[in-house]
């Protein structure tokens, strides 16, 4: 198997001038965000990413067939198309995070694109009532149209950088003269996040310049936030009956 494989499904025309990237992370929350822009605006896959470095494993669908571990590109076509780069895994190793990113980075061109937005989530380690959404960009005079999104920028945040495809993206798209802005929402990390991911859509929306009913992923955070009450309440149950049981 080749290090990287890339199977068009079209004749390799497809152009749209900005991608978005949103690939598993913590708290699912750039994930969440592209799939729900691909549902909404309808796109349609236009390739298929397979790789050695990722797990070594098949998915099995829900007939119980078999495929290989893949990423995936789809378009949304309008006025402003725009391409998005989803699927189940990043890289296993760091080698391999260098070689996909600089794969994506030659779809990216193929397909015309200027501008790249990598989503991701931003941990925190305790749960978050109002998430922000933390930014990095790699040239500086894209701040002033971020932080009029509602994006933020703190010097210490997130310490040690960004690690994987939304950080390396942005480092070498540098190199290719493609402008690269990431956006992370803040999560707890323990958990798959809607709540953030509804913050970081708002911020990305007004990038974009695109209205995008956000409703699916307010209804999965309010379902989310039952989930987490009723393990407090279970939690909170337990220490209680331990310290009847001592006393």
């Amino acid at each position: 198997m080749d290090a990287v494989t890339i199977d068009f499904f079209e004749d390799r025309s497809s152009r749209a001038q900005v991608l978005i990237e949103g690939l598993p992370g913590i708290g699912h929350v750039g994930k969440l965000v592209a799939e729900h822009l691909i549902h909404e605006l309808g796109a349609r896959k236009v390739a298929e990413i397979t790789s050695c470095y990722f797990p070594p494993q098949v998915i099995i669908e829900g007939d119980g067939v078999a495929r290989l571990v893949r990423n995936e590109v789809y378009l949304a076509e309008g006025d402003h198309p725009l391409a998005f780069l989803v699927g189940d895994y990043q890289s296993t190793s760091g080698e391999g995070h260098y070689v996909l990113a600089e794969a994506y980075l030659d779809v990216a061109e193929q397909m015309g694109v200027r501008r790249i937005y990598t989503l991701g989530g931003y941990g925190v380690g305790h749960l978050v009532e109002i998430p922000r959404v933390l930014c990095a960009v790699n040239r500086p005079d894209l701040r002033g149209e971020v932080e009029a999104a509602g994006g933020e920028f703190n010097q210490d945040e997130p310490a040690g950088g960004i690690i994987g495809a939304s950080g390396l993206l942005l480092g070498l798209a540098c190199r290719r003269s493609l402008d690269a802005v990431c956006l992370m929402g803040e999560t707890s990390g323990y958990l798959v996040d809607p709540k953030s991911a509804t913050s970081l859509l708002r911020v990305l929306s007004a990038l974009l310049g695109i209205n995008v009913d956000s409703t699916q992923l307010q209804d999965r955070a309010s379902e989310m936030e039952q989930v987490i009450e009723r393990l407090a309440e279970i939690h909170q149950a337990r220490h209680d009956d331990e310290l009847s049981y001592i006393g």
